[in-house]
C-alpha cells in the first residue's frame, strides 16, 4: 500500500543542498518514490525546533520501500548532500 513520506529541511549550505536537488529524484525513483510536493518557503502553523526552509510530501509504493531509499549504500552520497546542505527530518506518515 503507498505511503506518504514529509521532509523538511532547514538550509544550512544552499549550494551544496543544490547540488542534492539535482539528484533526488533520480534516487527516489530508484526505490519507486516521488515528489508528491515541495514548497521552498511552506508555511509553517507550528514550530518545535527550527522553522524549515522547505518541505516535501513524498510518495513510495511501501514502507520498505522508504526504508530501502534511505538505507540503500548506493544512494550514501546523495543523503550526504541533504544532510550536508541542511538539517532534515523526514517522518513516513501510513496510509
Amino acid at each position: 500500500m503507498p505511503v506518504q513520506a514529509f521532509a523538511m529541511i532547514t538550509v544550512t549550505d544552499k549550494e551544496t543542498l543544490g547540488a542534492y536537488r539535482e539528484r533526488a529524484a533520480e534516487a527516489l525513483a530508484k526505490h519507486g518514490g516521488s515528489v508528491v510536493a515541495a514548497d521552498p518557503a511552506p508555511l509553517v502553523l507550528e514550530a518545535a525546533s527550527d522553522k524549515p526552509d522547505l518541505a516535501a510530501l513524498l510518495s513510495f509504493p511501501t514502507v520498505e520501500a522508504a526504508k530501502a531509499w534511505r538505507e540503500d549504500p548506493s544512494l550514501t552520497d546523495v543523503h550526504a548532500l541533504r544532510n550536508k546542505g541542511g538539517k532534515s527530518t523526514i517522518v513516513v506518515l501510513p496510509s
